[in-house]
């Protein structure tokens, strides 16, 4: 049976289909616990609780770009023959990001900040507007600085080298025009339908800034960024077992710590003994190949569904 309901109705509590209005439970849940914790006193940014967070922003977070690899063997069925060609760019753009840590770490830090903004801005597919949607994405980053300036520069610092405070600088200084922005493209978002992430990113940025900075990262990227891609992704890859999916995330985000620990052992004076740093540095290694693929891969595998019903056509 279908339901039919007004124009004027449908666009005031339901974002049009694909514009991103997607917020699972459990960010609620992890939400209610971090406050809970905060409102009770659990220190959270003791070395025990960070090292908690840095495991659980890993976890939870490795496994989004890891079905890459089973995204490009579907786009395969447009092509076969340059899936070599692809695969092999994908692990080498990761290979070029964990060789600028070990060499030039700041350029590196610099560059994944960036094309974090970029990222974390896709998940505002409600917003039109590309710069305004690098706001919103540069603001994830900014609210954490505004409320732990010192930790999140001695982060930085761990992940490159002394001249990083400059940078962590100048992204606090920049942190309150991003957030009036994101403000902006909340109010939008929720006029625009999307109230289910307006509300959840008006809290996040909220526990950004009161919440020590790995805490928060961590809420945001494994329980709001990460399923949204999650889903996107087993969507696509949906004949694939749920054994199979399970599987494939916990083997190829294996190999990629994997492989850092590898490249750490190769160079490891150039590579920061803490965790949380070797953390970052590996999500960012894998992260920026992610980014640069899954524009292509998405434009790709739109056209897969009438490519197989052409190759179907007797």
């Amino acid at each position: 049976m279908t339901i039919l309901a007004s124009p004027h109705v449908s666009s005031h509590r339901r974002a049009p289909t694909g514009r991103g209005d997607v917020v699972y439970p459990a960010y609620w849940i992890a939400a209610a616990a971090l406050i809970v914790a905060t409102l009770l006193g659990v220190p959270l940014g003791q070395p025990a609780a960070v090292g908690a967070a840095t495991i659980v922003f890993l976890g939870g977070g490795l496994p989004h770009g890891a079905y890459d690899i089973a995204l490009l063997r579907r786009s395969a069925a447009l092509d076969r023959s340059g899936l070599g060609l692809v695969v092999g760019g994908y692990v080498a753009i990761a290979l070029l990001m964990a060789a600028l840590w070990m060499t030039v770490p700041l350029v590196a830090m610099i560059l994944f900040l960036a094309l974090a903004s970029v990222h974390f801005g896709e998940d505002w597919a409600m917003l039109e507007e590309p710069l305004l949607r690098f706001a919103t994405g540069a603001a994830v980053i900014g609210a954490a600085t505004i409320g732990h300036p010192t930790a999140v520069t001695g982060l930085f610092v761990a992940m490159s080298d002394s001249r990083a405070a400059v940078i962590a600088q100048i992204v606090t200084a920049a942190a309150p025009v991003t957030l009036l922005v994101t403000m902006v493209g909340i109010v939008l978002a929720w006029r625009n339908g999307s109230r289910h992430w307006a509300a959840a990113m008006a809290v996040c940025l909220v526990l950004l800034i009161v919440l020590p900075p790995v805490a928060g990262f961590a809420l945001f990227f494994v329980f709001l960024h990460s399923p949204r891609h999650l889903a996107q992704t087993r969507m696509v890859l949906r004949d694939m077992t749920l054994a199979r999916w399970l599987g494939t995330g916990v083997l190829l985000s294996g190999l990629a710590i994997l492989g850092w620990w590898g490249v750490r052992s190769m160079a490891p004076s150039r590579v920061d003994p803490s965790v949380v740093a070797q953390a970052f540095q590996l999500l960012a290694s894998v992260a920026v190949p992610h980014l640069l693929l899954s524009r292509w891969l998405e434009r790709r595998l739109i056209a897969i569904p009438s490519f197989q019903e052409k190759t179907a056509t007797p």
